[in-house]
C-alpha cells in the first residue's frame, strides 16, 4: 500500500526514505532505509577503516579535510540549492550556512595537531622525577545524529571535529534532509576514496536508536530535548558517551542604554533567519520599560518588510509539517491569556508558510515563552530593569544561548545568563566563531562542538608518566624508609603548611 504523502513528511515506501519538499511535494531524493544489520554493518566497516585514517596522522588528515572543504567551496551553490529544495530554507541563508561550515572544517583541520597531539606536561616536586606526557587518542567510530533545520552546519561541527581528531564517523541525517546529508557524504568519498571514514545510513528515529546501539564507541546528537533523552537512555545501554545539543528558547534582553536599531535590526535576524527554525533562535525578548515601545515600533517595522514564500524570498516554508500544529497553538495559547499581536497573529498560519508574528503581553506561563516554538514568532516582554530581564530569562530549564543588547552593563548582563553562550550587541554571532566552544546548559544539553574544546570532545586524553631520575623522596613503593617518612611529612608541611 503506498503512503499518503504530505509535503516535505519523509515518508517509507518499499524500503526507500522518500524525501520531498516543504513546499511543492516534489521528490528531491530517495535512499534505503537501513535495518539494523545495516547500521551495524556501516559501523564495522568504519571500524576497519579507522586504523587506516588514525594513521594518516594530523597532517595526512589536514590535507584530506581541506580538500573536502575546497570541494564544497567550488560547489557551494549546487549544495545550497539542494539545501533549499529539500528544506525549503532560502538559498540566501543556505549560502551563509554553508559559508559557516566551511569556516569550521578550515579551523578544525588546521588546529587538530595543536590541541590534540602529545605535549609535555611539569611535573611538581613530589614527583619531579617523572615527566608528564598528554595526548589526545581518537574514539574510533563516531555516530553522529543531525538535525534538519541546519543539515549542512550543524552535522559539520561532529563530524569535521571527529574527523580531524582522528576518528571515523558513521552519519544519521535528519529524515527530513537525507539527501544534503548523502551529499556531504558522497563529497568526502570523492577526496577520500580509500576508505569510507564517512558513512551516512538512512531512515527515522529507529535508526537512530539503532545507531546508539551499534557498538560506536561515541554518539553525537542534536536535536529536541525530549529525544536527546530517549538517545541517552539508549546509550546507557553500553555506557556510551554521548555529547547532547538539545532544544532552547533563547533571550534577548534590551537595556536602556542599547542602541535600539541594531537591537532591533539584530532580533529580526536571530527570530525570524531560517524560518525561525533555529535552536539558538531568538524566541523571547525583555525590553527594559525606558525603550520597550520605541523597540517594538523598530522590530515591527523591519519584520514587516520580510517576504514569505518558495522562491527568492526572506522566509521559506515551514520544513517539518506536524510543527505547523505546534506554532499555531502557541500563538493561539499567547492571545488566549492576554498577549496581543502587534504583527501577524492567528492568521500568520498558512501552510506550508507563518508569516512574522510579534506578541507583546505574553504571560510568563504560557506556552508561547515556555516551549520552544521553532517558527518565525517572536514575544517582546517589558521589564523594570535588567536584574528582572535576567531572572526571567534565567526561568526556564533550557539554557543555550542568548543576547544582550546594552553598553554599561552589557558584559555583566551576558555572564550573567544560564547559558553555554552569550552574544553582546549581536545575535547568533557565537555559532560561526570557530574558535569557541557551541552548547548549552540544563534542558538544553551538554558537551560541546566548535573551538578547541569541540576537538577535545573526540579525542580521550591519554596520560603518561615516565621516569627520568632517582626518587628523591620516594613514596609510591614499599622500599621506602621511616625516614623517607619522615622526609615526606617535613615537605608537606613546607610545602602545603603556610596559609
Amino acid at each position: 500500500m503506498t503512503a499518503v504523502r504530505v509535503p516535505g513528511a519523509p515518508v517509507i515506501e518499499d524500503g526507500q526514505l522518500i524525501s520531498t519538499s516543504p513546499a511543492t511535494g516534489v521528490e528531491v531524493g530517495r535512499f534505503p532505509a537501513a535495518t539494523e544489520a545495516d547500521v551495524r554493518g556501516a559501523v564495522e566497516r568504519a571500524r576497519a577503516a579507522g586504523d587506516w585514517w588514525a594513521g594518516l596522522g594530523f597532517t595526512g588528515r589536514r590535507e584530506r579535510l581541506l580538500r573536502w572543504r575546497g570541494l564544497l567551496a567550488r560547489r557551494i551553490e549546487e549544495l545550497a540549492e539542494l539545501t533549499h529544495a529539500e528544506g525549503g530554507k532560502p538559498v540566501a541563508d543556505a549560502i551563509v550556512e554553508i559559508l559557516t561550515a566551511l569556516e569550521h572544517i578550515d579551523w578544525a583541520a588546521r588546529n587538530a595537531r595543536r590541541v590534540l597531539g602529545p605535549r609535555r606536561v611539569r611535573s611538581r616536586l613530589i614527583l619531579a622525577e617523572f615527566t608528564g606526557h598528554l595526548e589526545y587518542q581518537p574514539y574510533g567510530v563516531v555516530g553522529v545524529i543531525g538535525p534538519w533545520n541546519y543539515p549542512v552546519f550543524t552535522p559539520i561541527g561532529s563530524v569535521a571535529y571527529a574527523l580531524a581528531a582522528g576518528n571515523t564517523v558513521v552519519f544519521k541525517p535528519s529524515e527530513y534532509t537525507p539527501t544534503v546529508g548523502q551529499w556531504l557524504a558522497d563529497r568526502l568519498a570523492e577526496v577520500v576514496p580509500e576508505q569510507p571514514v564517512l558513512t551516512a545510513v538512512h531512515g527515522l528515529g529507529d535508526v537512530g536508536a539503532a545507531l546508539c546501539r551499534s557498538g560506536v564507541a561515541k554518539v553525537a546528537f542534536t536535536g529536541s530535548t525530549a529525544t536527546a533523552k530517549k538517545v541517552m537512555a539508549a546509550c546507557a545501554e553500553s555506557l556510551t558517551p554521548v555529547l547532547v545539543e538539545a532544544g532552547g528558547k533563547d533571550a534577548m534582553i534590551v537595556d536602556a542604554d542599547a542602541d535600539l536599531d541594531a537591537a532591533a535590526e539584530a532580533c529580526v535576524w536571530g527570530a525570524l533567519t531560517n524560518a525561525g527554525q533555529t535552536c539558538i533562535g531568538i524566541e523571547r525578548v525583555y525590553a527594559v520599560d525606558q525603550v520597550f515601545d520605541a523597540f517594538v515600533g523598530k522590530v515591527v517595522s523591519r519584520a514587516d518588510r520580510l517576504t514569505v514564500g518558495p522562491d527568492g524570498t526572506d522566509i521559506g516554508p515551514i520544513t517539518m509539517p506536524s510543527q505547523l500544529d505546534i506554532i499555531r497553538r502557541h500563538i493561539e495559547d499567547a492571545v488566549a491569556a492576554g498577549g496581543r499581536a502587534v504583527l501577524g497573529g492567528l492568521d500568520a498560519v498558512q501552510p506550508p508558510y507563518v508569516h512574522p508574528t510579534v506578541l507583546v503581553d505574553v504571560p510568563e506561563d504560557s506556552a508561547a515563552v515556555r516551549e520552544e516554538t521553532f517558527g518565525p514568532t517572536l514575544t517582546i516582554n517589558r521589564v523594570r530593569d535588567v536584574d528582572e530581564a535576567v531572572e526571567r530569562a534565567n526561568a526556564l530549564p533550557y539554557g543555550l544561548g542568548g543576547a544582550v543588547f546594552g553598553r554599561k552593563r552589557a558584559v555583566a548582563v551576558a555572564r550573567r545568563l544560564r547559558s553555554g553562550m552569550a552574544s553582546i550587541n549581536s545575535a547568533l554571532t557565537f555559532a560561526g566563531m570557530s574558535t569557541l566552544p557551541f552548547g548549552g546548559v540544563g534542558d538544553s544539553g551538554f558537551g560541546r562542538i566548535h573551538g578547541e574544546d569541540g576537538l577535545r570532545e573526540f579525542g580521550r586524553a591519554k596520560a603518561i608518566t615516565r621516569r627520568r631520575a632517582r626518587s628523591l623522596l620516594p613514596s609510591m613503593t614499599f622500599e621506602r624508609t621511616p625516614a623517607d617518612v619522615a622526609r615526606l611529612v617535613k615537605a608537606a608541611k613546607a610545602m602545603y603548611g603556610r596559609r
